[in-house]
């Protein structure tokens, strides 16, 4: 044999092996695509079977959280609807009109009164509580009340001091009372089908 002849066998059998050595490799690369796909659709069959057997548990939740959020929605609403009735009485008493207004103040005083010499306050904005119509009430209740310098930061009213006791007959406090006693009232006026 000549050494061309060898060269070329040399050279055919290394192909012959190459080729060999290819074609296995593809085997094997086709085989090991072939498991990561299958083990792929296994996870994804397994993912999917979780989540429909879960579906049901997460709308249920989704449903819980939207009828809390609807409940706490319709709370707010109802909450400051009663803040609306409060604020209205609040109103209404700011805007009786002088004698009314005068007349309940004195009606007032008169369940405040005890010891006949304490001070009233009354608020910076006050347009009828004033000397005048504490002389006059002092006149036909037998009282030495005087005015307070201080000016409490009220919407209406008045506040009685002696010494370091008082007695708030403010319109906030008044509101205030009156909420305290008959917010349960108010609710099942304003609600009367819960």
């Amino acid at each position: 044999m000549s050494l061309a002849q060898i060269t070329e066998k040399i050279k055919n059998d290394a192909r012959k092996e190459a080729d060999g050595i290819l074609s296995k490799a593809k085997e094997q690369a086709e085989s090991i695509t072939r498991k990561a796909g299958e083990e792929c659709d296994e996870i994804q069959s397994g993912f999917d079977a979780r989540f429909d057997a879960e579906r049901p548990e997460i709308f249920r939740r989704r449903e819980i959280v939207a009828t809390l959020d609807a409940a706490k929605m319709d709370l707010r609403a109802k909450r400051n609807l009663i803040e609306d009735v409060y604020r209205a009485a609040l109103e209404k008493l700011a805007s009786l009109g002088k004698d009314d207004y005068l007349a309940f103040c004195g009606r007032l005083l008169d369940e405040a009164v005890r010891a006949k010499d304490e001070k009233v306050a009354v608020g910076k904005n006050e347009k009828y509580l004033d000397d005048s119509w504490l002389d006059s009430y002092n006149a036909a209740h037998g009282t030495t009340l005087a005015m307070s310098d201080r000016k409490p930061d009220i919407a209406g009213g008045f506040i009685l001091m002696r010494g370091r006791t008082s007695v708030d007959c403010s319109w906030d406090m008044l509101v205030k009372v009156l909420k305290e006693k008959q917010e349960a009232d108010v609710v099942k006026r304003l609600f009367p089908r819960e």
